[in-house]
């Protein structure tokens, strides 16, 4: 990302708020966004954060997410251009401890009762079982380029045997929660802090089963394999914490931590070879990328019972 269009247009949001430069601090930096701690000359302090497309839109689904009752940081200015959104946040501080998951689940109640933005894009029943075909056209837009051909004939297989029990794997999938899912729903995206829990990292919100965000508690770490025990007992605090109790039902004839669980690798995947070809096109990374939609769809495989 161009460090001088970052800077241009966190000017913008200055001035436009009439106040004086900040000192900027680094906190991390991905290869699609970043982080940074401003800190102005009186002392006081913000967040700023950039991201790249297609994560252009964060700023207004956090205004959509407090408008909404969501706890979500302010935005207190943002500026786009070049394909590139730059936002200034409230600084909510450094978290003061670890997020149970009790309230993980108190969050996620709050979040998928809330009507979701008419922006988002929306994964209901048809548009989660053409993943696995959606994944396919990346596998062979790779493969036309010169890349990913080579000892990968099992991501194939994998992704023609989801597509053929995709329709039936996906039934049901309307169930209740069925509306806002904020999809990067880790311990490290709920903020608990002095002013209670706030939600971090809107950018890649859709509409669709709420149960993916509980899935997604868990991460999609290749260190540790899936564990459907620990998101039953995610999804019994959920159910306790007011939410539908039709989040316990089978749907796509699987119970709904299995069926969660394969359908937030099938998810991830299509992404993760989107990413491959369309918004990062570096295949330095290829090895490594293939490693990982490699386990998460066996995973997948064996948990939706392909």
């Amino acid at each position: 990302m161009d460090p001088g269009l970052i800077s241009g247009l966190l000017n913008e949001i200055t001035e436009a708020a009439g106040r004086p430069t900040p000192a900027r601090l680094p906190l991390r930096v991905w290869s699609m966004s970043g982080v940074e701690r401003l800190t102005y000359p009186d002392g006081t302090t913000a967040v700023l954060k950039y991201a790249r497309e297609p994560f252009t839109g964060e700023d207004r689904i956090l205004q959509a997410a407090a408008r909404a009752g969501v706890p979500a940081p302010r935005v207190l200015g943002s500026a786009y251009g070049g394909g590139l959104l730059v936002m200034v946040l409230e600084d909510l501080g450094d978290p003061q401890r670890e997020v149970t998951d009790v309230e993980a689940a108190t969050a996620a109640v709050l979040l998928h009762a809330a009507a979701p933005p008419p922006s988002l894009p929306t994964l209901d029943q048809s548009a989660l079982a053409a993943l696995p075909t959606k994944a396919l056209g990346h596998l062979q837009r790779l493969r036309a380029a010169g890349r990913w051909a080579d000892g990968t004939d099992d991501l194939t297989d994998y992704l023609r045997a989801l597509e053929q029990a995709a329709t039936r794997r996906a039934t049901n999938a309307h169930a209740a929660p069925f509306g806002w899912v904020h999809s990067e729903f880790h311990p490290t995206s709920l903020h608990i802090g002095p002013r209670g829990w706030h939600l971090l990292d809107f950018a890649h919100s859709f509409a669709g089963p709420g149960l993916l965000d509980l899935a997604s508690w868990q991460g999609l770490t290749l260190r540790r394999p899936p564990d459907p025990d620990r998101l039953r007992e995610l999804i019994h605090d959920y159910v306790a914490a007011g939410g539908p109790h039709d989040a316990l039902a089978h749907r796509g004839g699987l119970p709904p931590e299995k069926w969660s669980l394969g359908w937030l690798r099938i998810w991830a995947v299509e992404w993760f070879l989107e990413q491959a070809h369309r918004w990062i096109n570096d295949p330095a990374r290829d090895p490594g990328s293939i490693k990982v939609v490699r386990r998460h769809l066996a995973s997948a495989v064996n948990l939706l019972g392909v």
